[in-house]
């Protein structure tokens, strides 16, 4: 793989490393407020190239929805439940991905290796949410399950968009914007209904929000798919498994936030499993024995 597309998605994932570090500091602001501004700076960044925003409709409603549900349900988590907690059970998504191919992608089946991988997986969100013990704090349940929804609609999306005609990767602009649109829009309409609290955004918050915005809502979106283009997507897919450990290691180093060994064991069996579910195990077998064969 070239080093462009190695760096491009090492950037992503860096920038995405930082996602729930930002999210935690806006715990305070209502969650379509804050998918809203984000979602929306971030699909501004590809307006130069607002031509390559047309899509069928039923591209923008899959896109749209994704990326919209998707952080709409990881905030809302992360106001709601520990962040590393909510931080593991998000990254689900890439387990997910292999468990639900076969339901949304007709013609492929799961392996031994893809469920081994997938209860592997399982049982590391099992010990995230009941904290290694039989009963389970129900206080906290309503945003584990919001961050394994999440999980689930960014499986899905991603899943969706391989039957949809191909698109510009700066078509994400599009998804971006209507989405932080609608979620402006929902929350408007919230707060002048008075279901929800008047806030007042601080300049801090607006600097958060901006961060959030450029980074792990809109540059990253588009280096990834750079990447993509530019690479194998098996390797920079594997790539992907050291986000959930940089984003925990960023939660514990800079915003103070404890990891017992309940959360390291767990993230072992969530990115372990991961790996093992995406890994051609059958080449890689072969490769080991054709290279003893010949080392012999």
């Amino acid at each position: 793989m070239s080093r462009t597309a190695t760096a491009l998605a090492l950037l992503s994932i860096v920038i995405w490393g930082f996602l729930t570090f930002l999210a935690v500091h806006l715990t305070h602001v209502p969650s379509f407020l804050l998918t809203g501004i984000g979602l929306t700076i971030g699909g501004l960044i590809s307006l130069p190239k607002i031509r390559e925003w047309r899509v069928p409709v039923k591209t923008m409603l899959i896109g749209t929805g994704g990326i919209l549900g998707y952080h709409f349900l990881l905030f809302t988590a992360l106001q709601i439940a520990p962040a590393v907690e909510v931080n593991l059970l998000n990254y689900l998504w890439p387990l997910l991905i292999v468990a639900l191919t076969p339901v949304f992608l007709p013609g492929y089946t799961l392996r031994a290796q893809h469920i081994l991988g997938v209860v592997a997986g399982l049982a590391g969100a099992v010990l995230v949410v009941t904290g290694g013990k039989i009963g389970m704090d129900m206080s906290h349940l309503p945003g584990y399950l919001c961050a394994a929804g999440a999980a689930f609609i960014w499986a899905a999306y991603s899943l969706l968009t391989k039957r949809v005609p191909a698109f510009s990767t700066y078509a994400v602009g599009a998804f971006c914007t209507v989405a932080g649109l609608l979620a402006l829009g929902v929350y408007f309409v919230e707060s002048n209904l008075g279901l929800l609290p008047s806030v007042t955004l601080s300049t801090s918050d607006w600097a958060t929000l901006v961060l959030i915005g450029i980074g792990p809502l809109g540059l990253a979106f588009f280096t990834w798919d750079a990447a993509l283009k530019r690479g194998d997507p098996r390797l920079i897919g594997a790539l992907s498994y050291l986000t959930p450990l940089l984003s925990t290691l960023v939660l514990v180093v800079l915003n103070g936030q404890s990891m017992s060994p309940l959360h390291l064991v767990a993230m072992v069996l969530i990115v372990g499993g991961a790996v093992i579910s995406n890994v051609p195990l059958d080449a890689l077998t072969r490769k080991l024995l054709r290279t003893t064969t010949l080392s012999s």
